[in-house]
């Protein structure tokens, strides 16, 4: 029987007892259905992992004793940011989780020239913390246990000069570059556009910053193939991927 993995904030230690919060309570007792002596795997975030052991399931109690530490990182050796422009509905939330499958270190979203959605204030606010739980949500089902870092969304021009890698590219379908052209970096930045992709302006102003060009094919990628697939790419060549 598959062992749940479980996001908690709170710190942890061995033969520790704790009320685990509303989210993961309610997701334990009325999603999973799991009752008192189960197993689950808890993390915080901090790396490593507990075997844990149901002690009390209710109606809005859930408790865990933790058992031992595992010090197991499975993250990538190559640093990646993704940097991408905010699309509409639910793609942006599909890059988040899959990148994070992937194994990104860190996403940055943008608001570009073509960037359609307006989110500002408490609904700026709201959706951050939705999109942090997606990527809490896709460590509990991949298996990682150091959630992406989420920075605060920038506007292009604002984090353009704040980008620092070995490898700096921006995805641009009429370039003639290939990743197999590129040295082996330690870590890259990784540059798309939303919908109608980056300005020629961005682009060339990212390529004024270092930035390199880089195309995937032939084929023009939606805003949320490109990504998965250059992240995929870059992981194969120099990460972790088999």
């Amino acid at each position: 029987m598959r062992i749940p993995r479980i996001y908690t904030s709170q710190p942890l230690a061995t033969s520790q007892t704790l009320e685990l919060e509303e989210n993961p309570s309610r997701h334990i007792a009325k999603v999973l259905r799991m009752e008192a002596g189960r197993e689950l795997v808890l993390f915080n975030g901090e790396g490593g992992e507990y075997n844990a052991t149901l002690t009390e399931v209710g109606k809005k109690r859930v408790s865990v004793t933790l058992g031992e530490f595992n010090d197991i990182d499975r993250a990538s050796p190559l640093k990646i940011e993704l940097a991408i422009g905010v699309s509409r509905g639910e793609r942006f939330e599909w890059v988040l989780q899959k990148a994070t499958e992937l194994g990104v270190t860190s996403i940055t979203p943008l608001f570009t020239d073509r960037t359609e959605v307006k989110l500002a204030g408490p609904r700026l606010e709201k959706k951050i913390g939705h999109w942090q739980q997606i990527l809490i949500s896709a460590c509990e089902q991949c298996q990682l246990n150091q959630p992406p870092t989420l920075n605060t969304p920038q506007q292009f021009t604002q984090w353009l000069p704040t980008a620092e890698a070995d490898l700096k590219l921006v995805l641009h379908h009429r370039s003639e570059k290939r990743l197999a052209d590129q040295s082996q970096p330690q870590s890259a930045c990784l540059l798309i556009g939303p919908e109608g992709g980056l300005s020629t302006e961005e682009i060339q102003q990212a390529e004024s910053l270092g930035f390199n060009a880089l195309t995937l094919g032939p084929r023009v990628f939606r805003t949320e193939t490109a990504p998965i697939t250059a992240i995929s790419l870059l992981q194969y060549l120099w990460g972790d991927l088999a």
